[in-house]
C-alpha cells in the first residue's frame, strides 16, 4: 500500500506561501501601484484631475461614513465575489451566501478602515510631510495588521471557505503554530503590496485616503482568497 503524498512532503513554510502569492500577483500588483502613483501625482500636479478629486472631498464630506460602507463593501465584497463566482475553478466554492458574507464584512471593515485613517490624522497628523507618512505607514503595516487587519480578515476568508463551519477552523487553530502558518502569510505578500500603497495612501488628504484604499482593495481581497484557498 503506497504512502499518501501528502503526509510525506513537509508543510509549506509561512514566507513560502506569501512569496508564492506575491509571485503570482507579482505583474498586476506593480500595475495597481503604478495606477495609484499616477492618481497621486495628478493630484498634486494635473489640475483637471485635482479638480475631480476636489468633487470627491466634497462628496465624502456630504455623506460621511456612508460612503466608506458602500464603497468598500462593493470593492471589497461585490466586485471580487463577481470576479471569483465567474471563474470555473473558484466559482463553486463562492456561492451566494458567500457574497453576501463578503458584502457585509467589507462594509463593516469600511467604517474600521475609515476611523482608523481619522484616528491617524488625529493622533499622528494630518498632512503630508515625509515624517508624519512614514509614521502613519509603520503604525499601519507593523502594528494594526498583524495585531487586527490581516488576522481577522484571514480568519474571515478561512471560515468563507470552510463552509462557514467552526469545526475545521478550530482544529487547524489546536494543530499548532496557527499564527505562523494563517497569519504570516498573508502578511508577507501584504507587505510587497500594501507598504508602497499606503505610502500613496497616505500621501493624499484624508478624504481622499479611503477611495485609494478601496481601489487598491479590490486586487487585495484576490491575494488573500489566492492565499486562502482550499486544495478539495
Amino acid at each position: 500500500m503506497s504512502a499518501d503524498p501528502s503526509l510525506s512532503s513537509p508543510p509549506e513554510a509561512p514566507w513560502h506561501a506569501g512569496l508564492r502569492a506575491a509571485r503570482a500577483n507579482l505583474l498586476p500588483g506593480l500595475l495597481l501601484q503604478a495606477v495609484a502613483l499616477a492618481l497621486v501625482l495628478a493630484y498634486y500636479w494635473h489640475p483637471p484631475t485635482r479638480a475631480l478629486f476636489e468633487q470627491l472631498i466634497t462628496l465624502r464630506q456630504r455623506t460621511g461614513v456612508l460612503f466608506s460602507i458602500i464603497a468598500t463593501s462593493l470593492c471589497g465584497g461585490v466586485l471580487p465575489f463577481i470576479y471569483m463566482r465567474s471563474q470555473p475553478e473558484t466559482g463553486s466554492r463562492f456561492t451566494w451566501a458567500s457574497g453576501l458574507f463578503f458584502t457585509l464584512f467589507w462594509a463593516y471593515k469600511g467604517v474600521e478602515v475609515d476611523l482608523w485613517q481619522r484616528a491617524l490624522a488625529h493622533f499622528v497628523g494630518n498632512d503630508t510631510r515625509v515624517t508624519t507618512v512614514a509614521l502613519k505607514v509603520f503604525l499601519d503595516q507593523f502594528v494594526y495588521c498583524p495585531i487586527w487587519a490581516v488576522f481577522v480578515t484571514v480568519i474571515a476568508y478561512n471560515w468563507q471557505s470552510a463552509g462557514f463551519r467552526w469545526a475545521p477552523l478550530m482544529a487547524d487553530f489546536r494543530a499548532g503554530q496557527w499564527y505562523q502558518r494563517q497569519i504570516l502569510p498573508a502578511l508577507v505578500a501584504n507587505l510587497g503590496l500594501w507598504v508602497p500603497l499606503t505610502v500613496l495612501i497616505f500621501a493624499l488628504p484624508l478624504p481622499l485616503q479611503l477611495p485609494l484604499f478601496d481601489l487598491a482593495l479590490v486586487f487585495y481581497t484576490l491575494l488573500i482568497a489566492h492565499i486562502t484557498r482550499r486544495k478539495v
